[in-house]
């Protein structure tokens, strides 16, 4: 291959930072976290802030999406939705995207009854595999009477977890997309298998471009101005990203005792993020 040419394929090739030393991302100093409300449904597990309220999706029984007031939770609307272990929920200002993991999809759906208008393949989607050096499978800390308990459907399915199934019966479902958001007309998401952040055009369903994330369970994202921060609920704490690079330029940790982070977003100053014990969490940036 000719230099010239080798040099156009690397500037269009996406792009493949490499993962900075995680003790070396500078750490941010923020407000503590609070407890704002629980969530209407048991399993919260993806957020997305809107001028009109909180769009809240639950993995549990009926994949129900909601959206709530920011003050106390209270239900604005709420439906199910046509998705499966759902996980990542955002809105282009028509509908509503959400992660649909355990089928391997995302799905576009109508913001008012839920029903799925069309259905895309996960990039990256696969099995959720351990790698030397991972950090240990974390639970929420969040005490059990401060958990949403809502009496469960009698015909709710018990699921063991992506990361948790391999290690019950030598083989594990494969997974799909989890934190998603939109901008300018792209989707962004985040893939745990592939461990992975994706830029798609939605019209050709093409990936423009990718970065690693700082550990094996991605979950949330959110956008603070041009940089957008990638939640992991393993590493209990959030990296802001480059998205024009990938690099990882800072860092925000929770305590021990912090409910977990699952899914996340951000609005007017504000870090909102959601354990899927059926809480709603925010902190000041």
């Amino acid at each position: 291959m000719q230099r010239r040419h080798f040099l156009t394929a690397a500037a269009a090739a996406p792009l493949a930072a490499a993962p900075a030393r995680l003790d070396q991302i500078p750490l941010r100093k923020t407000g503590k976290v609070e407890i704002v409300f629980k969530s209407p449904a048991t399993k919260p597990n993806g957020l997305q802030a809107t001028k009109d309220g909180l769009w809240i999706i639950d993995q549990g029984p009926g994949n129900q999406a909601h959206l709530v007031n920011y003050k106390d939770g209270k239900v604005i609307k709420g439906f199910e939705t046509e998705t499966q272990s759902s996980s990542g929920i955002t809105f282009d200002g028509e509908a509503l995207w959400i992660g649909s993991t355990y089928s391997r999809e995302i799905v576009r759906c109508d913001a008012n009854t839920g029903k799925a208008i069309k259905r895309h393949f996960t990039p990256g989607a696969g099995v959720i595999y351990k790698m030397l050096g991972d950090a240990p499978a974390r639970s929420s800390p969040v005490p059990q009477h401060m958990r949403q308990t809502l009496p469960p459907k009698p015909d709710a399915p018990k699921r063991v977890g992506g990361f948790q199934m391999g290690e019950v019966s030598s083989t594990a479902p494969g997974t799909g997309a989890h934190g998603q958001e939109w901008r300018d007309g792209k989707l962004w998401f985040c893939v745990p298998p592939s461990r992975h952040v994706y830029r798609m055009d939605p019209k050709t369903w093409t990936v423009e471009t990718q970065f690693p994330t700082a550990g094996n369970r991605p979950h949330g994202i959110g956008w603070e101005g041009r940089y957008l921060w990638v939640t992991d609920s393993n590493l209990n704490a959030f990296f802001k990203h480059d998205p024009d690079t990938g690099a990882m330029v800072e860092k925000i940790q929770l305590a021990d005792n912090d409910p977990l982070p699952h899914g996340m977003t951000i609005w007017n100053g504000w870090m909102w993020y959601c354990d899927d014990v059926g809480i709603v969490c925010r902190f000041k940036l």
